[in-house]
């Protein structure tokens, strides 16, 4: 009786509409109802492989999602490993306050904290910091592609990186406080107890955070790629992504069977990323594996 509600909650709000892919695969007609609009097959996913901007959504999607996943678990973990150093509390608390309050800020307004930053006529880095290093020409950072992979991954990781050290934070605290008392007594460094105490008992937190980090591989941050870029059309090349570049398509066409069709894709894609990972996790270590 006690699972009931969170079973009905899993019913309405995860699996009934699940059945809204069958717009994927229909030219919605609102007149007609969806369930009375015409077929048309997977005339819908053409959208996304057809499009002379394919291989650059796709591009950006994976890449900037593979370094996310990899220097962000690595942060992540380095940072908790550095929290887990502080020993009193007080301290404690407001490091953590600090390193995860950007995680709460809205994205609209990091978009405006950045625009602070990169402005070509009132920004920071303009205006104070390139004069100190003798550098008169202001740069223009909206109509500049090359610099905005480096700019979004450091927005993403100062935002991103102090909430996710929280789930290495609570592993590291369930971690028995007698095995470094132990290597202590060994003559183990901190270094090695980090290396061989610290790193072996996260080890499943790490691959599971991981292997689900990779099944929304094709998936972005769409605050991240469209509102702190400003929606600026001579930075696509660097920052349009799948979501945004859909974003765009649907706000100009208003096909939701277009829509659909990328969330499908993106979501089918999405779990055999998963199943493979978790397969080459299982050859290499059963115990690690999610299933």
């Amino acid at each position: 009786m006690m699972m009931v509600p969170g079973l009905l909650y899993l019913l309405f709000n995860n699996y009934l509409p699940m059945l809204g892919i069958v717009i994927a695969f229909k030219d919605v007609n609102f007149a007609k109802g969806i369930l009375h609009s015409d077929w048309v097959g997977l005339s819908n996913f053409e959208y996304l492989f057809k499009t002379s901007d394919a291989y650059i959504i796709t591009r950006n999607t994976i890449v900037y999602n593979v370094v996310f996943i990899a220097f962000g678990t690595v942060l992540s973990l380095a940072t908790a490993i550095l929290l887990n150093e502080i020993k009193k509390k007080g301290i404690l608390k407001t490091y953590q306050a600090i390193i995860t309050l950007p995680h709460l800020i809205s994205m609209v307004i990091v978009s405006y904290l950045v625009f602070a930053l990169l402005s070509s006529e009132t920004g920071f880095i303009n205006r104070t910091l390139l004069p100190w290093l003798g550098i008169e020409e202001g740069i223009s950072w909206y109509t500049e592609a090359e610099y905005w992979p480096v700019i979004l991954t450091l927005v993403y990781f100062w935002k991103s990186v102090g909430y996710s050290s929280i789930v290495f934070f609570a592993a590291l605290v369930g971690i028995d406080e007698e095995y470094y008392e132990a290597a202590r007594l060994d003559g183990a460094s901190r270094r090695k107890q980090i290396t061989q105490i610290t790193l072996p008992m996260l080890t499943p937190v790490i691959v599971m955070l991981t292997l689900l980090n990779v099944g929304r591989i094709f998936y972005s941050d769409f605050g991240l790629f469209y509102q702190v870029p400003l929606n600026s059309g001579s930075l696509f090349e660097t920052t349009s992504t799948i979501d945004t570049y859909v974003f765009r398509g649907l706000t100009g066409s208003g096909d939701i069977g277009m829509s659909t069709a990328a969330g499908v894709y993106q979501s089918i894609v999405g779990f055999l990323l998963v199943i493979l990972a978790n397969y080459a996790v299982r050859r290499y270590s059963k115990d690690n594996a999610l299933f």
